[in-house]
């Protein structure tokens, strides 16, 4: 069974930086494809990052474009979520998610698509 568990949140002045980190045990991390979403308070969970198994393949909602950054290491089972210039708008509880891939360059935007979640991790951004 897959389980996924975030780090790295935190609270933060704007402007500052903050880097997640999401483990996953009890699957094979490289045939996952992995994202990053967010629940700010009072709204509806909407992406912000995702990536292919492969890591070649990236794609960004447009309000973290250019200040954040998704990555991942298969051999260590992790993909982060490096965010820079954060604002208050960013606070939110972040929260990791996968499904598996068939090929290699796929990435998924949808909510829908992820079959596994993390319980999230909170970042407050102070203004």
């Amino acid at each position: 069974q897959v389980k996924l568990v975030e780090s790295g949140g935190g609270l933060v002045q704007a402007g500052g930086s903050l880097r997640l980190s999401c483990v996953m045990s009890g699957g094979t991390f490289s045939r996952f494809a992995m994202g990053w979403f967010r629940q700010a308070p009072g709204k509806e969970r909407e992406f912000a990052a995702v990536i292919s198994r492969s890591g070649e393949a990236i794609y960004y909602a447009d309000s973290v474009n250019g200040r954040f950054t998704i990555s991942r290491d298969n051999a260590k089972n992790t993909v982060y979520l490096q965010m820079n210039s954060l604002k208050p708008e960013d606070t939110a509880v972040y929260s990791c998610a996968a499904r598996s891939a068939v090929y290699s360059d796929t990435f998924y935007r949808s909510l829908d698509s992820y079959t596994d979640w993390g319980q999230g991790t909170q970042v407050t951004v102070s203004s």
